[in-house]
């Protein structure tokens, strides 16, 4: 069995590839999964007639179902649409990293971090979101409760 230590930069050159098929093994995982995320996925992506709530893009296999607030947290994280907003994949990770924000009347805000590069067409999509708002859902009863809104985005203020 071979290792290697590399401190600092690595040199993308001197990295190869595995050789042998031991090398390239894999190894089985235990993992948790939420018995309630299917369902849960799936009221909220049907709830915004399967578009992301950001973006507006109409692909559900490109979407997930975003908590606002985790559902570890037993008073406000229930399953629940109110309490879940589909974003595309990458709104899925800004959100999740305070690199985007709603906050309660569902306006979007982009942190000063992204704000402040240049780089590219995928982030000038998100600097552009600033200012704007949310695709609502069809029903009003659906929409993002502000309550949950407003904890989460005091964590995406926080972050910055």
């Amino acid at each position: 069995m071979k290792a290697r230590v590399v401190f600092g930069m690595s040199d993308q050159y001197a990295l190869t590839p595995p050789e042998s098929t031991v090398e390239r093994r894999y190894a089985l995982r235990t993992v948790k999964q939420r018995l309630h995320q299917a369902s849960f996925r799936q009221a909220v992506i049907a709830a915004y007639a399967g578009r992301c709530a950001v973006s507006g893009l109409p692909e559900a296999l490109l979407l997930d179902a975003v908590h606002i607030v985790a559902d570890k947290d037993e008073e406000l994280g229930q399953p629940v649409v109110p309490n879940g907003i589909p974003l595309s994949k990458i709104h899925h990770a800004a959100f999740d990293a305070h690199l985007i924000g709603i906050d309660p009347d569902y306006r979007l805000h982009v942190s000063d971090r992204l704000l402040a590069q240049n780089d590219g067409l995928m982030l000038e999509s998100l600097k552009r979101l600033s200012g704007g708002v949310i695709h609502p859902p069809r029903r009003e009863k659906d929409l993002p409760d502000r309550d949950r809104l407003e904890l989460r985005f005091e964590r995406f203020k926080a972050a910055a």
